[in-house]
Formats: structure tokens, sequence, C-alpha cells
């Protein structure tokens, strides 16, 4: 990647079982970065088997996740500590 390119970049909010957005659409085949906010009182886990990532966060945290060049397709992830209502898409285009 040429010093000139960034590398696109996404927000994802976790709060208490709320995933904001809970679709996000990246650009197929191009590395990208998730920005990932628990914003909530619980501990908060994203995690994706197809995508084979997982990252803890405590209350208040914020981390990110690098995803590598995707075929098109859909993703789905979801939040460990919250199955019920924590699920959401990553859709490659």
């Amino acid at each position: 990647m040429a010093a000139s390119e960034e590398t696109p970049t996404f927000t994802l909010e976790m709060k208490d079982g709320v995933l904001t957005p809970d679709r996000i659409e990246i650009p197929a085949d191009t590395t990208v970065k998730i920005i990932i906010r628990n914003t909530g009182t619980t501990p908060a886990e994203f995690e994706s088997l197809r995508l084979r990532k997982e990252k803890v966060l405590g209350p208040g945290v914020e981390s990110f996740i690098v995803i590598r060049r995707l075929s098109p397709g859909e993703y789905p992830f979801f939040d460990e500590f919250h199955m019920e209502t924590g699920q959401g898409v990553i859709i490659a285009r």
C-alpha cells in the first residue's frame, strides 16, 4: 500500500448487547480497519467465526481489528456476552 493511500476505517459501537451499526458495508478485496467501542456498562466481545476474529472489551474500552482483503459476501459477527441481541453482519462488496 502506498503511503498516500489510507486504510478505510469504520466504527462499531457495542453497548450492553446493542450493536451500532449492526450492518457494516466494506469494499471487497481491500484492507479495512474497524474501530470497536464498548460504550456500555458490561463487557462486550466482538466475535466472527467466519473471519476468525475476536476481541474482548471491558466497559469504556476502545480497540480495533484489521480485516484483510475479503472476498465479496456476508460475514456474520456477534457480541458473545449478549447473544440474544448482539448480532450483526459485515458485507463486502
